[in-house]
């Protein structure tokens, strides 16, 4: 699993930061794409608040599917051989942050993403007697990164990047992640990855929404 460690400097760091992680599940198969250069700037902006920063690279992850056999659920680990899965999990057990950049495939998320979801449910979520979701990672923050080419706002309401925030918000609402914010651009081609000083705004007001919502947790 490639996972890049990057160190927030110590300059201007408060103590109540002092120990803040974020993890960055970076979904593009694009090193260079839209989603991975703004999520990276996400990354960016909470280093330089003296913030530790894992990325993980899920198109790189080493993940068998999920058997469905729900031994998890009971047990609170999985039957398959250890892999990157439970390893991201571990991760995100030790943050206080997640940014997810995913772009839009079907109006929904990268299936290498839902792959990695999928095997650590156990560690994101129980249910009670009657079967009703808890999630066991309440008081953490995150924030989605969305791309697709169909252009605005038929991106929206033909439920595109619409599609993929809604089943994030499924997944990481349920674990008991509270949602800092989104950013989903349409008619990503015309883009070519680089980022208009509009994006770079956008992607700055959320890293702050993101750390200001954390650090009052």
């Amino acid at each position: 699993m490639a996972i890049k460690s990057l160190n927030g400097t110590f300059a201007q760091r408060t103590d109540q930061l002092k120990f803040m992680k974020a993890v960055v599940l970076d979904a593009s198969p694009r090193s260079n794409g839209l989603v991975s250069t703004m999520t990276s700037r996400i990354a960016e902006g909470l280093m330089d608040g003296g913030w530790d920063v894992d990325t993980v690279d899920v198109t790189g992850c080493r993940v068998a599917p999920c058997r469905g056999c729900m031994a998890c659920r009971s047990t609170g680990k999985c039957v398959l051989p250890p892999d990157d899965a439970q390893r991201v999990l571990t991760l995100l057990r030790d943050a206080d942050a997640l940014i997810i950049g995913a772009p839009c495939y079907w109006g929904n998320m990268p299936g290498t993403l839902k792959l990695l979801l999928d095997r650590i449910v156990y560690g994101l979520m129980t249910t009670d007697a009657r079967g009703i979701p808890h999630g066991l990672l309440r008081g953490r923050r995150y924030a989605i990164v969305t791309a697709s080419t169909t252009p605005w706002p038929w991106n929206l309401l033909f439920r595109q990047t619409a599609g993929t925030v809604r089943a994030l918000r499924e997944v990481f609402g349920t674990a008991g992640f509270r949602l800092a914010g989104a950013i989903q651009i349409g008619g990503s081609r015309r883009l070519s990855g680089k980022l208009t000083p509009r994006l770079l705004r956008r992607c700055d007001r959320l890293t702050h929404r993101l750390s200001r919502a954390t650090a009052r947790r």
